[in-house]
């Protein structure tokens, strides 16, 4: 007789893959086997989980259609199901997924859309912090700028594309009225930041992905700006910082320890 995890994984995986022959054992309420209702159960799950997805990417949703989405929904739940019964946070790879699933190829910007709504639930749900209040920042004595750390909001997150796909998901989001789209011209670099009750999605200028990342794996604001300014030798400093400060980006700050703070 098997035992009750290896039942429990039969279970799982036959409820995910309609290939998969149903699970032994299986009676209905009249102690008669039931595989029509195993059949439904299934059904209904499948198609949970694919709405699930459709309300966490409904600009991927609106580009290829109900039918296409569909079926990259279900190809995707058979091979990344759900691994805690809190669906919120469900569809971290879908993206990725999106990228490897041939049909999609002719879409080659869908994967960043992807990324990019991924990106707007991670911030919508990341914990809570207040922004800096600028004034405190510019209390920074000049020359202590370079060795200055700052303490990034913690639902920032970066998406980079090589197409323009914060522009197409605009055209796909809400009122966004979809129009012609140049593949060919430069890509895109998205911040992603909710410093209060909305998530701000924004575009930001060459260099700027390259500057925040360093910020955000703890580097120095020299040791950053140094980032940015190999991938854009034309950085703006004064600028890049005061974006942050506008999008709220930025909530706190330290210095090295053998500085002492203004």
């Amino acid at each position: 007789m098997q035992r009750l995890n290896e039942r429990q994984r039969h279970f799982a995986a036959a409820l995910l893959d309609p290939g998969l022959p149903r699970p032994d054992g299986l009676v209905g309420p009249d102690g008669e086997p039931g595989p029509k209702r195993f059949a439904v159960y299934r059904n209904n799950v499948v198609v949970g989980l694919t709405e699930t997805l459709k309300d966490a990417f409904p600009a991927v949703h609106r580009i290829v259609g109900a039918d296409f989405f569909r079926a990259i929904a279900r190809a995707y739940v058979t091979v990344d199901p759900p691994r805690s019964p809190i669906l919120l946070d469900y569809g971290a790879g879908f993206p990725d997924f999106v990228r490897q699933f041939e049909p999609a190829a002719v879409l080659p910007y869908l994967s960043d859309v992807a990324r990019i709504e991924r990106a707007w639930t991670e911030a919508y749900h990341a914990p809570e912090a207040s922004p800096i209040d600028p004034g405190v920042f510019m209390a920074i004595a000049p020359d202590q700028l370079p060795v200055v750390q700052l303490a990034l909001h913690p639902s920032l997150r970066l998406v980079r594309s090589q197409f323009p796909a914060l522009t197409i998901w605009q055209m796909n989001v809400a009122d966004g009225v979809p129009a012609p789209v140049d593949l060919a011209a430069d890509g895109e670099d998205v911040l992603v930041v909710r410093p209060s009750a909305e998530v701000e999605v924004c575009s930001i200028p060459n260099g700027s992905l390259e500057f925040i990342q360093a910020l955000a794996d703890g580097k120095s604001v020299l040791a950053a700006l140094e980032a940015a300014l190999i991938a854009n030798s034309h950085f703006d400093l004064s600028a890049n910082l005061s974006d942050l400060m506008r999008a709220g980006a930025v909530v706190g700050y330290s210095l090295a320890p053998d500085t002492r703070q203004a």
